[in-house]
């Protein structure tokens, strides 16, 4: 059997088993990918300080995420179309998270809906939000968040209008997917990706399928372009904060200027997030940025950051830099994609092991003292 022992076996095997499609909608960034590949080449970067003579025999690694513990500074983080990556692939993501003792997010677009997911699970997750257009439909999402018992609700802000992602264009990227000669012959080669969609409980997105049923007939994916909303500002987070009645969470800030502006607002955290590389190429990664952050909001919200990261080194890296805890999206997509909700587990186990021991030759007992004194800085 294949050793799987890190997330790029996981990534290198779900491109065998995932139509390409949809693994190049996982995998790859907007325009040129340049901020893609900087969110990795600076996390690699960053040198850690090896350290010895240390009895690092008792390892805490529990730190809080806005006030709930977690077994790591770790969220597994909205991501479109995980059920398009596996059959049901939120609710395979929710129940790893939840058996591993993290917290799981939902995204606005997800394939599962919020009540499919709230059915096949107990502990409670979390909710991405897009505003839309349709902001009578946004605020049902919410109410619909908060009926399931979601504690925190998570505004992603950095798509007022949609990147052009190069890979998903010329693949003919479409949901459902769309059946030409081509991808006709990539879904064939893959018969356990086909068998676990065609058993999965939805191949649409699962959240909107009110919604665009109202318009009386309108394609999918038709009725997706048509709500990305360029006019979404700061009166809106204020009309969602004063709407939500739980913790909230403002995705998608890269300047210290923003950053002030969300706490100010009251928003119970923010994720230091350029999408993955997917909107704004061209633009710094995620951990470049993240010090200016934290010394912008002065403790006011709690910071978490997403982008790049791969490993449990990358974890360590980011919370030594100030972040309270991570999200990571790509890295259990690729467990999703190679082997369902048990890939979703390896990962987690894989990251979480990968940062013991770096704690551990770091010199690092608690990973609530992490701090920048674990890192390597030449001279």
């Amino acid at each position: 059997m294949q050793v799987i022992n890190s997330i790029e076996d996981l990534r290198a095997l779900a491109q065998r088993r995932v139509p390409r499609s949809i693994f190049d909608y996982v995998d790859r960034g907007s325009y040129d990918e340049l901020t893609l590949q900087r969110n990795r080449s600076d996390f690699d970067a960053i040198q850690l300080r090896q350290r010895v003579l240390v009895d690092v025999s008792r390892q805490h690694m529990v730190r809080p995420i806005l006030g709930q513990p977690a077994n790591l500074p770790l969220v597994l983080g909205p991501t479109g179309m995980a059920g398009m990556v596996h059959g049901d692939g939120e609710i395979h993501a929710a129940q790893a998270a939840e058996g591993f003792g993290v917290p799981f997010c939902l995204s606005t677009v997800s394939i599962c809906s919020i009540e499919d997911v709230r059915q096949a699970t107990t502990a409670p997750f979390w909710f991405q939000l897009y505003v839309m257009k349709d902001r009578g439909y946004t605020n049902e999402l919410i109410d619909r968040a908060q009926a399931a018992g979601c504690p925190v609700l998570m505004m992603t802000v950095d798509i007022p209008v949609g990147a052009l992602r190069r890979r998903d264009a010329k693949n003919g990227l479409a949901v459902p997917p769309r059946l030409t000669l081509r991808s006709a012959l990539d879904i064939a080669t893959r018969p356990r990706w086909m068998w676990s969609v065609l058993t999965g409980k939805r191949r649409e997105f699962g959240n909107l399928t009110a919604a665009v049923a109202r318009t009386g007939g309108m394609h999918f994916a038709q009725w997706i372009s048509t709500q990305f909303d360029a006019s979404v500002t700061w009166e809106d987070l204020q009309k969602i904060r004063a709407r939500w009645q739980g913790k909230l969470i403002v995705k998608g800030i890269m300047d210290p200027e923003d950053a002030r502006q969300v706490a100010a607002l009251g928003a119970d955290a923010l994720v230091v997030s350029n999408h993955g590389g997917r909107q704004l190429d061209g633009a710094p990664s995620t951990i470049s940025v993240l010090p200016r952050i934290v010394d912008a909001v002065q403790g006011r919200c709690e910071v978490l950051l997403d982008s790049g990261i791969r490993s449990g080194q990358d974890i360590l890296k980011a919370l030594a830099l100030g972040a309270n805890a991570t999200l990571v999206g790509r890295a259990f997509l690729y467990g999703l994609g190679a082997m369902g909700g048990q890939g979703v587990t390896a990962a987690l186990q894989i990251m979480s092991r990968e940062l013991q021991v770096s704690m551990a030759l770091t010199g690092c007992n608690d990973i609530r003292e992490v701090g920048p004194s674990i890192l390597h800085r030449p001279d």
